[in-house]
């Protein structure tokens, strides 16, 4: 009688490719361990084919374009809401051997998960670039206006011609087709990814700042309103890169 595999082998041999035969026999072995490690294979395979199919979706206008020879640049921007800082733009070229079935929309990842995305995003895409409108640029024009201007600079910006746009809820002052897509970062894969690249280079940036401007937690608060950071306008006042117009900024202004 042949000695069954010990389940320490079963589970390792489920963490890479197993055969339907395998599978098949481990399907009729009683022991509770085997099947709790069969349960576990199973919803990690229906997870990825989740995933799989969900990114697929999000592939929809990116795919079209494609078929019609076109190439699109997925733009988006980060940084409306802070008080202090620029606005970040980020525009992604893709095409269909990007294959990061984890991108999406930044707000919808952990920072660790967003980090971790970075340089596989910049090693798979074809082509990336960033717009940056500094704090007193916002305030001379508006941040809805300065947020249409970083777009524009991150497009103007790729090394590769594109024939048209796919913006989240936005369009730009470029003479190119424009999909405006309300929430497109969560529905389209370019958008997604450069929703991603634009997070993480403003936090990056505002890191930076941190270390000229100590004592109102940039490195943490990326400029938003926390308590900590209006507390360092209460203590230490307005910075350069402080956003006059901005309510309570405009408050400590001497």
């Amino acid at each position: 009688m042949t000695k069954p595999e010990t389940i320490a082998t079963i589970k390792a041999a489920l963490q890479g490719d197993v055969t339907p035969e395998q599978l098949a026999i481990w399907r009729t072995d009683e022991r509770t361990g085997v099947q709790k490690l069969l349960a576990s294979y199973d919803k990690r395979l229906a997870k990825q084919a989740e995933q799989a199919k969900a990114f697929s979706e999000r592939l929809t206008f990116e795919r079209d374009a494609w078929q019609n020879g076109l190439v699109l640049a997925g733009v988006d921007e980060v940084g409306r809401g802070p008080l202090a800082g620029p606005v970040v733009a980020a525009a992604a070229v893709i095409d269909d051997s990007f294959d990061l079935s984890a991108v999406h929309d930044s707000k919808q990842l952990s920072e660790k998960a967003r980090l971790a995305l970075d340089q596989d995003i910049k090693d798979k895409v074809v082509a990336y670039a960033f717009g940056v409108v500094d704090a007193e640029q916002i305030d001379d024009i508006n941040i809805y206006e300065a947020s249409r201007v970083a777009m524009k600079q991150a497009i103007e910006n790729l090394s590769v011609q594109v024939d048209g746009l796919l913006i989240d809820a936005m369009t730009v002052d470029l003479p190119l087709p424009q999909e405006k897509l309300i929430k497109g970062d969560d529905r389209s894969i370019s958008i997604g990814a450069a929703s991603i690249l634009a997070k993480n280079f403003r936090d990056e940036l505002m890191a930076a700042y941190a270390v000229d401007y100590p004592g109102y937690g940039f490195e943490h608060n990326a400029g938003y309103g926390t308590a900590e950071h209006l507390a360092g306008l209460a203590a230490h006042g307005v910075t350069p890169i402080h956003r006059k117009t901005f309510a309570p900024v405009k408050n400590y202004l001497d």
